[in-house]
């Protein structure tokens, strides 16, 4: 394990942004080095924002899967580099983090771990009380518009008053930001900044015919973004605008930067079967075939299918509802298990969740020291959480890294 400096008296220690990652550093900071005194500053009326709204207010803590080598495969971009950030502080570290302070989890049958509440105040709460045992300030509607090294600290300008703050160490978890724009102060310290893209987000199919099953979840499918290399399997939700759930917002966030640049018009194909094999998906049908041979196709399911995706898919390949399976033949069996497998769709747009946003981008990591999480050109200055250039797929790994990077920086970050 990483050793946090032990020289710390009366250090003045300051962390910038109350999200998650702003909290556990400070949290962290204050663990490991108590005779410092920490301050966290919020811009808004509001901490831990994306912690009540995440998981449905349920709040996905972390992933239940505890073996580093294949975490980092959840994540597009940083994985590879936090491979040393998890084995300092682990999925289950945090696990056990939240369960010694009196908060029960449960893992879900996918892998997402929640509070045994299903409420993400449960959350909010052990946050918010362990920084009152510990005396961390929280400071609301104190934005940071002004920081600069002076001597061997910073200095720190809230809401453009005078006069600046002084602090030793600075932790900045301020999240991710839409625009580059957000984050010119940090390039202004000679910060490399990744541009900022939408990172999970939901595709969407304007005036195409399958928004009418709005509300139709299908249990698991294979996605395929053509063109791209990216094959996701799970859950899919048909909306009024598209398509949503775990299978496209994995892809999505696989593919956020070039799904980008190609101004998120694409193409998609769904295997809403997931099998690869059409030949045993022909074999299938003819045993249907022979079982049902009076029955209409329309009224007895091929396959395992939502009844109305049922009657939607037969209908897109033109075979009339009073067509009975001994009348398809083989030709139009053929094409109905290659519109089953290879169900194509033009992408036209996106649609991304306001208060759960997430970006790809923010601070380049190779302006990091991967190990203690300080800038590698500004002494004293920390990072943790979404403002660096670390995104992962849906299921909890995003707030994973969240806490992982808070609790390195906060203890080291003094």
């Amino acid at each position: 394990m990483l050793k946090a400096t032990q020289n710390q008296k009366d250090k003045q220690i300051a962390v910038i942004g109350g999200g998650a990652a702003g909290f556990f550093a400070a949290i962290s900071a204050k663990i490991h080095h108590p005779k410092a005194s920490v301050s966290l500053f919020e811009k808004t009326s509001k901490v831990l924002a994306k912690v009540k709204v995440s998981g449905g207010g349920r709040c996905n803590v972390t992933n239940g899967n505890h073996d580093v080598n294949s975490l980092v495969d959840a994540y597009p971009r940083g994985g590879k580099q936090l491979k040393n950030i998890f084995y300092n502080f682990s999925t289950q570290d945090t696990f056990n983090w939240f369960e010694s302070r009196g908060v029960a989890l449960k893992t879900e049958a996918d892998g997402r771990v929640f509070p045994i509440s299903n409420s993400s105040q449960t959350i909010i709460d052990c946050l918010l009380s362990e920084t009152e045992k510990l005396g961390i300030s929280i400071h609301y509607n104190k934005g940071v518009n002004k920081l600069y090294k002076k001597g061997e600290g910073w200095e720190i300008s809230l809401n453009n008053t005078q006069p600046t703050i002084s602090f030793d160490s600075v932790i900045i978890a301020t999240g991710g930001n839409p625009k580059e724009k957000g984050f010119e102060w940090l390039k202004n310290l000679d910060h490399e900044i990744q541009s900022p893209v939408p990172s999970l987000f939901t595709f969407n199919i304007p005036k195409e015919p399958i928004t009418q099953l709005m509300g139709l979840a299908v249990e698991s499918v294979q996605l395929k973004i053509k063109g791209e290399g990216i094959l996701t399997k799970g859950p899919l939700l048909i909306t009024h605008w598209g398509f949503s759930g775990p299978a496209v917002l994995v892809a999505s966030s696989r593919g956020a930067r070039n799904l980008a640049a190609l101004n998120y018009q694409f193409e998609i194909e769904v295997n809403w079967l997931q099998e690869q094999n059409t030949a045993l998906l022909f074999d299938e049908l003819q045993e249907v075939i022979k079982l049902y041979p009076q029955k209409t196709i329309y009224k007895q399911k091929g396959f395992k299918l939502p009844q109305r995706l049922w009657h939607f898919l037969i209908e897109k390949a033109g075979i009339p509802k009073d067509k009975r399976w001994n009348e398809l033949g083989k030709k139009k069996t053929r094409q109905l298990v290659e519109l089953l497998t290879h169900d194509s769709y033009s992408i036209s747009g996106k649609t991304t969740f306001k208060e759960e946003f997430v970006t790809c981008g923010g601070v380049d990591l190779k302006s990091i020291n991967l190990k203690t999480l300080q800038s590698k050109t500004a002494k004293g200055l920390y990072f943790a959480g979404e403002v660096l250039d670390i995104d992962a797929v849906t299921g909890g790994y995003n707030f994973q890294a969240a806490w992982s990077t808070g609790f390195i920086a906060g203890k080291l970050g003094a």
